[in-house]
């Protein structure tokens, strides 16, 4: 990445093993993984897994195949969780990683190609992925390696009678498989308690910041900080407007410093008029549109800031996401490359 990129993500490394080791804590006897799909959440998957590997960490997971080779070797254990399409045999078979067996026919698939150590995931109520827990106990694991049998919370940010179902139906495997270990919950499964841990927990939005249940806010931390560099600064006349559709107009003279941040990097136009700037303990309001590339923010405050200086983005994830209306995992993966990923150590 480009480390004289006008945009930085500034990522603190002590933040995300403190959020590890307290989910590891939370989980009782259960193993703590960690999910490291789309790019580590949008913050780096290799600089992830290294910082928690050396942690204590030892389960990871990833969506597709593509991102498991991007860790080769980094990672101790490392899951596809999409598992093994036609297409995929190749790459699987040749990797050190193991799929996730989603379907009857991965697991056919998988068992003709003589296929090694799996895990499969088991459908118990989201309808999403997963093989039926009638065809879980039928016979057709049967010869698998299994390591793992996971299944997947569809509602644990909620008081949902669905976490019950779902976790009594999943209990209803134990033994009955080749699996050498269970696991069902995610961050927020976590919080639900000891009888949702199983073997094995996989976190995934907590390591990264996002407290999605009160019990998850006093021990979560904040991992990501967006910088922004000034482009331009101007004097914006009494009357006069700022950026698309006018919906700023200054009521004095006022001082405007132009970011080169907008919805493109994952700063959204809900955080028009309504987001802020910091710098050195000074708010600095948002005005006007967020564009796809560029952001105004009012600098009065300010009068030292010129061009090529940075700022920090007000970006506390669970407040960005409730003043967005999005969720801390839409605004945490829509960080792109345009970022310079700076980690503390």
């Amino acid at each position: 990445m480009n480390a004289n990129s006008p945009l930085c993500l500034r990522l603190d490394s002590e933040a995300l093993v403190s959020n590890w080791r307290a989910l590891d804590r939370m989980s009782g006897s259960a193993a703590c993984g960690a999910a490291v799909k789309a790019d580590g959440y949008g913050l780096g998957a290799e600089a992830v897994v290294r910082r928690l590997t050396e942690a204590g960490c030892r389960d990871f997971f990833v969506a597709t195949w593509a991102e498991a080779e991007r860790l080769r070797g980094l990672a101790p254990s490392l899951s596809v969780l999409h598992g093994v399409r036609a297409g995929d045999m190749a790459a699987a078979l040749e990797s050190d990683a193991r799929p996730v067996l989603c379907t009857p026919e991965q697991v056919l698939r998988w068992k003709d190609a003589g296929g090694g150590p799996c895990d499969v995931m088991v459908d118990t109520g989201m309808n999403r992925l997963g093989i039926s827990p009638e065809d879980a106990v039928s016979g057709l694991l049967d010869g698998l390696a299994l390591e793992t049998l996971i299944s997947h919370l569809a509602c644990a940010d909620e008081d949902s009678p669905m976490n019950a179902v779902q976790r009594a139906r999943f209990a209803a495997l134990a033994g009955r498989t080749p699996a050498r270990r269970m696991s069902l919950a995610n961050s927020c499964g976590i919080a639900l308690g000891s009888g949702f841990h199983f073997d094995l927990v996989r976190p995934g939005i907590a390591l990264y910041g996002g407290a999605l249940v009160p019990a998850l806010a006093p021990v979560v931390r904040q991992v990501v900080q967006p910088r922004a560099e000034i482009l331009q600064r101007r004097r914006v006349a009494a009357g006069e407007s700022v950026g698309y559709n006018a919906i700023w107009r200054a009521e004095a003279d006022t001082e405007v410093a132009i970011l080169n941040i907008g919805y493109a990097d994952g700063y959204f136009r809900a955080f028009s008029n309504s987001g802020a700037a910091f710098e050195h303990g000074r708010t600095l309001p948002v005005i006007g549109r967020v564009s796809m590339d560029l952001t105004a923010i009012r600098v009065d405050a300010a009068p030292h800031l010129a061009e090529g200086d940075r700022v920090d983005i007000d970006f506390a994830l669970m407040d960005a996401a409730r003043q967005s209306g999005m969720s801390p995992y839409e605004l945490l993966t829509a960080m792109g490359q345009r970022y310079s990923r700076q980690w503390s150590e």
